[in-house]
């Protein structure tokens, strides 16, 4: 189904603890998004039009990306990024929220949620990564430290030209998607991307899964190349509270943006759930 993509233009664009964040004004438990490795906060803008008009939304560029300031650490880890979501909630004085992490996104999440249980009512991991296991300064995994040879040795550009296309299930149908995935990889920057494959690299996504008390849904698309259903569906055998699996038909790994009507309800029936108990 042919969605129109929107843009952040409509989002109201602000920055607090050092990172930047597009945020739709609603109601009730704010939902927060957290992208994937290859995309930013205005990934999300498809998913969050999508999504019921009346619902408060934030989705974050990590640490690194767009205008938030990168870590600290030069080999960070998923805790890392968890704490820095939790600086950013706290400066936006939000104590709990529904969490929903997109690719390397969900390593953030469940970090988050496994560490801070008490701040997240409900959780979304969509088209998950499961991370290395790598021990922080180990040497990473071919598979891994290819994608900082390829964006050092290609440029963003052309890295994200190169790639994008795999991002999507159908490519020749979506072009608007892969246009839209192809322009937000361009624009990671070299020392913020890289800081986010080592963070890829030592990722334990199950080890935090066991540990999550919020209940959880897992989404995945059934052309998934990067995270494929597969590795969603140990994702979901490793929850400690499970609420729902979900295989999108014909859509790949950008799922926010390519099927955003389709995922857009799995969300909302999450928050809802949570909300009414």
């Amino acid at each position: 189904m042919m969605t129109t993509l929107t843009t952040a233009a409509e989002l109201e664009h602000g920055r607090a603890a050092g990172i930047g964040y597009l945020r739709r004004r609603g109601r009730g438990t704010t939902l927060v998004l957290l992208h994937g490795i290859g995309s930013n906060a205005a990934s999300f803008s498809a998913l969050v039009a999508a999504l019921a008009p009346t619902m408060e939304v934030i989705a974050w560029d990590a640490p690194g990306y767009a205008d938030s300031v990168p870590l600290a650490i030069a080999q960070p880890t998923s805790r890392d990024y968890a704490a820095a979501l939790v600086r950013l909630l706290d400066a936006l004085g939000l104590s709990c929220i529904s969490l929903a992490g997109h690719s390397l996104g969900t390593l953030f999440a469940a970090s988050f949620a496994a560490n801070y249980p008490d701040r997240v009512s409900a959780l979304a991991l969509i088209s998950p990564s499961l991370g290395h296991g790598v021990q922080p300064g180990a040497v990473l995994p071919p598979s891994v430290q290819s994608r900082i040879d390829d964006i050092v040795d290609l440029g963003p550009a052309e890295f994200a030209k190169r790639r994008a296309p795999r991002l999507v299930g159908d490519p020749t149908e979506r072009p608007d998607v892969v246009a839209a995935v192809e322009a937000a990889m361009a624009s990671v920057k070299l020392d913020g991307y890289i800081q986010a494959v080592h963070a890829l690299g030592a990722g334990r996504l199950l080890d935090d899964a066991r540990r999550i008390a919020a209940p959880s849904i897992v989404a995945v698309g059934s052309r998934d190349q990067i995270t494929p259903p597969g590795n969603a569906r140990e994702a979901y055998a490793a929850l400690a509270n499970p609420a729902g699996f979900h295989e999108i038909l014909g859509a790949g790994h950008a799922l926010p943006q390519e099927q955003p009507s389709a995922l857009a309800p799995l969300l909302m029936s999450l928050v809802a759930r949570v909300a009414h108990g």
